[in-house]
């Protein structure tokens, strides 16, 4: 009987430690835990600002495309792009990316470098057409065209241009991930994914169903306030999509120019960065307060006009040269739409 209790102590003091055990390392864990979220968070946080400009041309190109269809197929195109834009992200791009960080890591700021010209090419060739707008002509009523038939085209052409714009996102975003661990670029590319999916087709529902709210308002507002506000919005409404839209191609321009100068400093050729930085610095040292937004103004400045010149470059490359060569290759294809 002794021996039995003897044994039943032990037992318990076995389990009495396994027990302290398992708590010292679930208290490890919890730290390991809480400082891998953290490094998880701050990382999709620099993603996801590396890649704003982008985003807000995302969010200033979709509306376009349920421009002239009956308001109440507004929203569901919208679903079917941002369904679209949840797959090219998590389950084509998110491991492509991964894929190339494991065994082409070099090529990834070359890549970044091809996106950031487009981004140049087309705020600039959006700056063209707003000053040279005779040489632009689309006729798109050549043919009578059904409802459906328009939606399915807009819905196709919504979701090119936003892989593309997603590639660039999800490029960007890898690009400022400073964990080397796989499982931590996945989930911040993940993370990175959703938010600016859910944010840009989140407020392009808003954006197109504003004029729609506004209208409401003004007609069964109780208040005349509410009425006059409502009315408001409707009149508002071109002029906020026009300043969205010039948001984003300034957006544009500046993340374009920018990654091009981080990228030749990356590949070796330091003088661009480092004058930009120069005189950001010397500018700022004459001002008196906000120092460090003065600097960050003149460095977002000069990138955005050196990715003006170069779009302005890529224009006639873009369009007499790379666009009719892809039009000769794949003669059933049309070339991506313009954005």
């Amino acid at each position: 009987m002794s021996g039995l209790l003897a044994l039943l102590d032990d037992v318990a003091a076995i389990a009495k430690l396994a027990a302290a055990q398992v708590d010292d390392i679930a208290a490890q864990a919890a730290k390991v835990g809480s400082k891998v979220g953290a490094t998880v968070l701050d990382d999709a946080a620099k993603a996801g600002a590396k890649a704003a400009g982008v985003v807000i041309d995302d969010a200033a190109v979709t509306p376009k495309y349920v421009t002239g269809l009956p308001a109440a197929r507004e929203l569901p195109i919208i679903w079917k792009i941002a369904r679209a834009s949840f797959f090219n992200k998590l389950v084509i791009l998110l491991p492509a990316a991964l894929l190339l960080n494991a065994f082409l890591p070099w090529l990834v700021t070359p890549l970044l470098m091809l996106g950031g010209c487009y981004l140049c090419f087309e705020g600039a060739e959006k700056i063209w057409h707003a000053l040279h707008p005779k040489d632009v002509h689309h006729i798109e009523e050549t043919a009578p065209i059904d409802a459906a038939h328009l939606e399915e085209q807009r819905v196709k052409g919504a979701i090119k241009t936003d892989f593309i714009l997603s590639a660039e996102i999800m490029t960007i975003s890898l690009a400022a991930i400073e964990s080397d661990d796989w499982v931590t670029s996945a989930v911040v590319l993940g993370i990175v994914a959703i938010g600016i999916t859910a944010l840009v087709y989140g407020a392009v529902a808003l954006l197109v169903k504003m004029d729609d709210a506004g209208l409401k308002l003004s007609q069964i507002g109780r208040l005349q306030a509410t009425r006059s506000f409502g009315r408001w919005l409707v009149k508002s409404m071109p002029a906020i999509m026009t300043m969205i839209s010039v948001i984003g191609t300034a957006a544009m321009l500046w993340v374009g120019g920018s990654i091009i100068v981080h990228g030749v400093d990356v590949l070796g050729w330091h003088w661009p960065f480092d004058t930009i930085h120069k005189m950001a610095v010397a500018v700022a040292s004459l001002s008196a307060t906000a120092e460090g937004f003065v600097e960050w103004a003149v460095t977002a400045l000069i990138d955005g006009i050196i990715g003006l010149a170069l779009g302005l470059a890529l224009i006639p490359v873009v369009t007499r040269a790379i666009i009719p060569t892809f039009s000769m290759l794949f003669p059933e294809k049309e070339a991506a739409p313009k954005v």
